[in-house]
């Protein structure tokens, strides 16, 4: 790594020290904790266009096009990845790219998400009454969102080491196994259910779009009746808390919001934060971390280390390494941040317990995590993105020219290495600064002293300052991989 990289990481650390000690001067200025003012976009013709039921109609049938032809190409087509358009479709314009969409416009896949559609028009199709749409199978409270972190870890482990995840046969069998257990889910215990603590997907990209700056909202809504009241939970949601796209979209048009905010201050609303979403929270920003890992010569030492030494694993030595690899840097970072919430329950005295201190700063580690897919994948996403321009013309590598540019070639320098390393740099210290501006405002809320708020986040700063370091020195690497 150049001197001058070695230079701007301690340069970005110290920022965001400057930064803890502007945003406690700010605070001590103006203590308020409110969020910031909020419009309804629907005041104008155009938001409610494309918010209206019509729009989204045509959405979920182009989604629900893409599916299938994803699938089909997969299973039928060349099975050659670049010459496939399931591969490209999959990784870069499905999960990098609507991860960016959450973050930065809003919750659009829970507007088009096709497995939801589809399953939604068989109920409707078949005429299935209100009342038998809710759960067969009561969601038990103690579940919350495990079975969603636990098919994100598979899901990690799939992107990251498994030898198959280019090929697209393979691909196209996960994605109607993955439909099998959507549908199952929904079936057994309401789509609405499943959707919110089942779905992995459904649920990291909630998450990503908190930070969003929009958000859909109703006066007050009433879902999953039937499953919630076998939670012991209430069956509204009061104005002000996100609600899911089906609730937006079966209320009347005087009770919806399409609410344009800061963005960031949907990660405020902690009030519903679990156990188990706290530890989805901390598996997301540790596989995308683990990812960029792997890249590295570090990790390639460690890798082939363990390799000669492991004779005894025999061929599949190299995926028990990731494997291994993988579980031990998600169980590394649950334990770390729950030393460090233990640290700012301590802190506080006894202001917050250690499980209240955890449940309401997770969040805050989330414009981290977009940081780190911004500078993790910014440069994958341009150059290996632009094959979707020739794919589109011919998905199942047949030779085809549907559009006219099957023969597109990519621009591989439409991005450079100063480019992609000051991107990362700007958006990793920038994510780490709006990360202590929210642990602020929530220990304020926490905290009745603002100086003992100030100091119970003194364990928050050091962790964001040696994540920081952490994550631009990945950045800073060689690319092995």
């Amino acid at each position: 790594m150049s001197e001058a990289k070695t230079v701007a990481i301690i340069g970005a650390a110290s920022t965001v020290l400057l930064s803890f000690f502007f945003v406690a001067i700010l605070v001590r200025w103006n203590p308020g904790t409110e969020a910031p003012a909020e419009v309804n976009l629907l005041r104008w013709k155009t938001g409610r266009v494309i918010s209206g039921r019509a729009f989204r109609f045509i959405a979920r049938l182009f989604a629900v096009g893409a599916l299938i032809v994803i699938v089909v190409a997969g299973m039928f087509g060349e099975q050659i990845p670049t010459r496939n358009l399931a591969p490209t479709a999959i990784w870069i314009a499905w999960w990098v790219g609507f991860s960016y969409l959450s973050a930065f416009v809003g919750n659009i896949w829970c507007v088009i998400n096709p497995w939801a559609a589809l399953f939604e028009w068989y109920e409707e199709s078949f005429s299935i009454q209100s009342a038998r749409r809710g759960a067969r199978i009561g969601w038990p409270k103690t579940l919350g969102v495990w079975p969603a972190t636990g098919l994100f870890i598979a899901f990690a482990w799939i992107e990251l080491v498994w030898d198959g995840r280019s090929i697209p046969s393979r691909l196209a069998w996960l994605a109607i196994g993955f439909s099998a257990i959507t549908w199952m889910g929904m079936l057994l215990f309401g789509r609405n259910t499943w959707l919110r603590y089942g779905d992995p997907f459904a649920l990291a990209f909630s998450v990503l779009a908190r930070f969003a700056p929009t958000e859909m909202r109703v006066a007050t809504c009433v879902v999953d009746t039937r499953a919630r009241a076998a939670n012991g939970s209430v069956s509204t949601i009061d104005r002000g808390e996100p609600v899911d796209c089906d609730c937006y979209y079966r209320a009347a048009e005087s009770k919806r919001r399409w609410i344009l905010r800061a963005p960031g201050a949907g990660l405020l609303h902690t009030k519903n934060v679990t156990p188990s979403l706290v530890v989805f929270v901390i598996v997301m920003l540790s596989t995308v971390t683990f990812d960029g890992l792997m890249a590295t010569p570090l990790w390639q030492r460690i890798e082939n280390g363990l390799f000669e030494g492991l004779p005894i694993l025999g061929d599949s030595r190299l995926t028990i390494i990731n494997s291994l690899g993988l579980l031990s840097f998600c169980t590394i970072f649950i334990a770390v941040y729950r030393v460090v919430a233990t640290l700012v329950a301590n802190a506080s005295q006894k202001s917050m317990t250690v499980d209240t201190a955890s449940r309401a700063f997770v969040l805050t580690l989330v414009p981290i995590a977009i940081a780190y897919l911004v500078a993790h994948y910014s440069s994958y996403f341009l150059i290996q993105g632009q094959l979707l321009i020739r794919l589109a013309s011919d998905p199942f590598g047949f030779g085809w020219n549907i559009f006219g540019s099957a023969h597109f070639r990519p621009d591989i320098e439409i991005v450079g290495a100063r480019f992609v390393w000051y991107t990362s740099l700007f958006a990793i210290v920038l994510g780490h600064v709006v990360a202590i501006s929210l642990a602020h405002i929530i220990a304020l809320r926490n905290v009745d002293d603002p100086r003992l708020a100030i100091r119970s986040q003194i364990p928050m700063l050091v962790l964001m300052i040696a994540y920081t370091m952490m994550s631009l020195w990945i950045i800073a690497q060689p690319i092995v991989e």
